[in-house]
């Protein structure tokens, strides 16, 4: 099935509309399937995008700020994140030695465990979903680098 079924409209001002529209369509299709993915374990894509990036940082400890920076939500509200996963045991959270206003934060072993687990249940959704040869992957890559203004990698 196509957007225009999927969605019932049949037409659209431009080709290019059309694309922001299967974007905005596609984007939501794809946090549905995360959602459900991460629905048993009690965590929400902001949670897991957190846990990922301190998973990258392990086993140094990062600090607020670095979390809001790589986060891929920006509107997200990384403190409340960070308390709503110490509250589950997946992160510690502690003052900064050398900054006392600064907040350490680092992914537990749990954390660690957890996202071993998530890994292997994300490979089976991308093995799914990817219907791409990689040539196609890089290509797509630097279509939406350049639709937000900015230069592939």
């Amino acid at each position: 099935m196509g957007l225009s079924e999927d969605i019932k409209q049949a037409k659209f001002k431009s080709e290019f509309d059309k694309v922001v529209v299967n974007m905005m369509f596609t984007s939501n299709w794809l946090n549905q399937q995360e959602f459900y993915l991460f629905k048993p374990y009690g965590l929400t894509t902001q949670q897991y995008n957190t846990l990922r990036i301190l998973r990258g940082q392990h086993p140094k400890a990062a600090t607020i700020n670095l979390i809001i920076d790589r986060m891929l939500d920006r509107m997200s509200n990384a403190s409340r994140i960070v308390d709503k996963l110490v509250t589950k045991g997946l992160v510690s959270r502690e003052i900064n030695e050398k900054d006392r206003r600064a907040v350490d934060v680092k992914i537990t072993s749990e954390g660690l465990r957890l996202l071993d687990e998530l890994d292997l249940k994300l490979t089976d959704l991308v093995q799914k979903i990817n219907v791409f040869t990689p040539e196609e992957c890089v290509q797509m890559n630097s279509f939406l680098d350049r639709f937000r203004g900015t230069k592939p990698d």
